[in-house]
């Protein structure tokens, strides 16, 4: 970046703002300013920076590297400076959304419905989904508050918290029950029914046969597809078998479109956990937020 001294504040707390907002439109009513005065202030940030900090997208904006490397850096001070200012605005307080990431098939099953109240209450959320890695690399760079990880971050950086377990079990749809041989050894009858899943190299299921069966997984798949919502899709149609979450099977095994195929007192599991991003308790919407996912993760 050019070497033109210390940034304007006020040019800082417009890009942080546009940065977590998407676009200068809604930057502009949380900054108290026009959408073309929000331009003009990014326009002359980047000037000063010598970089391109945004992608001219037809709706919103995507932000470049040297915008993630600019968000890392001020973010943290930028919110707290607001936190010590009593701030109400694009960095802290009600009036800013809550950026909320995590994985797809869990912010669908369980973390919207759980949150649909706050939002009818007044909170305002920016849900972003991915995989845990490159949620938490964002989350560093300041673009979300809270991410739902299926690990916990490393190093100290970023402050987490148990959530939930996430049990995985071997299900189908009833037609092809009948090929499983029961709880002695269900790898015998699966041998011709075809396993879909999410991935080519079978994460979820080889985790399921090695610590559950004690045995290497030697099938392949027959059906990969995006998610795991295409893989409930697919198991209840018939396409075959799969290892999923119980959260996402379970109204499927409670009226009959799925079977479960074999019954484990200690089936896998996998622990999610809560991530907060420092500075993002200067807006006090973040606690509601987590606050309810805590209450709410302990029906899960």
């Amino acid at each position: 970046m050019k070497n033109a001294g210390p940034a304007d504040l006020n040019l800082l707390r417009t890009f942080l703002a546009v940065y977590r907002s998407g676009s200068f439109t809604a930057a502009a009513p949380l900054l108290g300013l026009s959408q073309p005065t929000v331009t003009a202030q990014i326009r002359t940030l980047e000037q000063q920076t010598g970089r391109e900090l945004f992608t001219r997208l037809p709706r919103g904006v995507r932000p470049t590297q040297p915008a993630h490397d600019l968000a890392g850096q001020i973010s943290g001070p930028l919110d707290a400076l607001a936190l010590l200012e009593g701030r109400s605005g694009p960095l802290a307080g009600p009036v800013s959304p809550v950026h909320l990431a995590g994985p797809s098939e869990l912010l669908c099953s369980r973390v919207l419905p759980a949150l649909a109240s706050l939002v009818a209450a007044g909170v305002r959320l920016r849900v972003a989904q991915g995989l845990t890695d490159p949620l938490l690399e964002e989350m560093r760079a300041g673009r979300h508050d809270l991410v739902i990880a299926t690990r916990r971050p490393r190093g100290r950086a970023l402050d987490s918290l148990p959530l939930a377990d996430e049990e995985y079990l071997l299900v189908a749809a009833p037609v092809w029950a009948s090929r499983a041989p029961g709880d002695d050894d269900p790898c015998a009858g699966l041998r011709d029914v075809p396993l879909v899943t999410y991935a080519e190299d079978l994460p979820i299921v080889r985790r399921y046969w090695r610590t559950v069966l004690g045995k290497p997984l030697t099938a392949r798949a027959a059906l990969t597809v995006p998610n795991l919502h295409a893989v409930v899709a697919a198991v209840t149609a018939g396409a075959g078998y799969s290892v999923l979450p119980r959260s996402l099977c379970e109204e499927h095994l409670a009226s009959g479109r799925l079977t479960l195929l074999h019954s484990t007192e200690e089936p896998p599991l996998n622990t999610l956990f809560l991530v907060q991003r420092p500075g993002a308790d200067a807006n006090p919407d973040v606690a509601r937020v987590r606050d309810r996912l805590r209450d709410a993760a302990r029906r899960w």
